[in-house]
């Protein structure tokens, strides 16, 4: 009863403040770039223990905005509910909020930019935040009510999208199968294609999720489930051809991706590191964000 008691109390904790999204509590933070934390190597390391990964909630998907002086990460309570999922789908429900830690009015601040919202992938010019089939966009008060991408894109289960500088979309579709491949749409006059295959290559297995697009789209990073795996999920790479085209994916090898599984790839904007989570058991019980040493992505370009 006491465990029950406690969820609902973290459940009805997260709604409060997710009542108010632009709601601010200072926070303290370390002085230095990267939320004061000393960089990692070669070895994924998890990234700002008890600022950003905590013991009361579980916390995943995390990005730095483009000036470096922003972090956004999901954050929600199914650590100890076991009720409230990550990355709900329509007509589920999800108490996740899209937290912000900002360097603020020469402070640091914590804030709520949305709730009920999961796997977010910001732009790289830092003023659009996707989430799914949706959007918010900065404003002069902060960040925009949620809003559609469009007619285009209503109906795709989009788990993860992630847009190049020049606003081409790349992202992943939900099916009951996990079959269907990464996909991309231009932008062209203004509006977007009608969504095409990135390739065979990126269809291999059953699960190909969560890219990330480089601004220049000379590559793209994103998770599957493949026989040349390490675990349930592994991260992978494929690099852009001079001629436009793309090579295979490439799993990032054993310092990235263990028997656990690791997905929700990112850059950081200044190309210094890579941030995925890792998840230490099935559901989201034990899971972080971590980052490493982003040289691995030219150790592994092909020559």
């Amino acid at each position: 009863m006491k465990r029950i008691c406690i969820s609902i109390i973290l459940i009805l904790s997260m709604l409060t403040i997710s009542s108010n999204s632009y709601s601010q509590d200072d926070i303290s933070i370390p002085d230095g770039p990267y939320l004061g934390q000393t960089p990692p190597g070669s070895t994924p390391e998890i990234f700002a223990p008890g600022i950003v990964n905590t013991e009361g909630f579980v916390e995943v998907e995390g990005m730095f905005g483009a000036d470096m002086n922003t972090f956004y990460f999901v954050r929600n309570a199914e650590k100890y509910s076991g009720i409230v999922k990550v990355g709900a789908f329509k007509g589920e429900t999800s108490t996740a909020g899209l937290i912000v830690i900002e360097y603020k009015n020469n402070k640091w601040q914590q804030s709520v930019v949305a709730t009920a919202v999961s796997e977010p992938s910001i732009s790289p010019d830092g003023n659009t935040i996707y989430l799914k089939n949706a959007y918010v966009e900065r404003t002069s008060d902060g960040w925009s009510e949620v809003k559609g991408l469009g007619e285009l894109f209503e109906n795709i289960e989009i788990m993860r999208l992630s847009a190049s500088s020049n606003g081409t979309y790349y992202f992943d579709t939900y099916s009951q199968k996990m079959d269907i491949p990464l996909r991309y749409s231009r932008l062209v006059d203004g509006k977007h294609e009608e969504p095409k295959s990135l390739g065979p290559q990126f269809g291999i297995g059953r699960y190909n999720a969560h890219p990330y697009i480089a601004p220049d789209e000379s590559f793209i990073i994103f998770d599957s489930v493949r026989e040349d795996g390490q675990g349930r999920s592994d991260i992978y790479i494929s690099y852009r051809a001079a001629d436009g085209s793309w090579g295979p994916a490439i799993n990032m090898g054993d310092k990235i991706n263990t028997a656990h599984s690791e997905k929700n790839p990112s850059l950081s904007p200044d190309g210094q590191f890579l941030f995925f989570d890792k998840r230490t058991k099935r559901g989201n019980e034990e899971v972080n964000i971590y980052w490493v040493d982003a040289q691995i992505i030219e150790t592994l370009r092909p020559k």
